[in-house]
């Protein structure tokens, strides 16, 4: 495999990765738990968003030219809607929204890469605080793979704490759901910087 570099990019300079994040998203958030069925032209959207949000950074995993992983990070009121309404402080908060990376390059420090340097764009807007949300699953859906290892222990060890009582619902559709976007309850976890 090709040396791996991880780079933070914001503004204009995400244009250039647009179309390739739209195809990683779309390919990871089809797994479990969030089985998502989207639309390249709505994730392009979606990542554009990105490019246009001042304080907004991803963090691209590049493998030679090669988009493998990315997460994104913003100040909470720069978020979408559902996320600003969630309660918590946008003024001292940074969201993390996504963090996606192909199964290949799992389990090689980059989860942890992607959240050093989302905690440093944090730090570096004078945030003081991160959060982000996961959805939340029945543990006993029949759609889970039995090799499903949560990320919930990661994520301690990282510093951050679940917040079940502070949620947000967005909408997506899943396989087989021909489109029809559903609700989807999301559950934060945050930390001090």
């Amino acid at each position: 495999m090709s040396e791996l570099q991880i780079i933070t990019v914001t503004g204009e300079a995400l244009r250039p990765h647009v179309a390739a994040l739209s195809r990683l998203r779309l390919s990871v958030f089809a797994e479990w738990p969030y089985l998502y069925d989207g639309r390249e032209s709505d994730e392009e959207r979606h990542l554009g968003d990105y490019s246009t949000s001042p304080g907004a950074a991803i963090v691209l995993a590049l493998a030679g030219a090669e988009v493998v992983g990315a997460a994104t990070c913003q100040p909470m009121a720069e978020a979408a809607p559902c996320v600003r309404a969630c309660g918590l402080d946008a003024a001292t908060h940074a969201y993390f929204g996504e963090s996606v990376l192909l199964p290949a390059w799992r389990g090689r420090g980059i989860g942890v890469a992607f959240f050093t340097a989302r905690e440093a764009h944090a730090r570096a807007l004078g945030k003081t605080h991160a959060a982000f949300c996961a959805v939340v699953r029945n543990p006993n859906d029949p759609r889970r793979p039995a090799d499903h290892l949560p990320l919930d222990d990661f994520w301690r060890r990282r510093g951050y704490t679940p917040r079940p009582e502070i949620s947000c619902v967005m909408h997506w559709a899943e396989a087989g759901d021909d489109g029809l976007e559903r609700p989807h309850s999301l559950a934060f976890w945050t930390r001090a910087l």
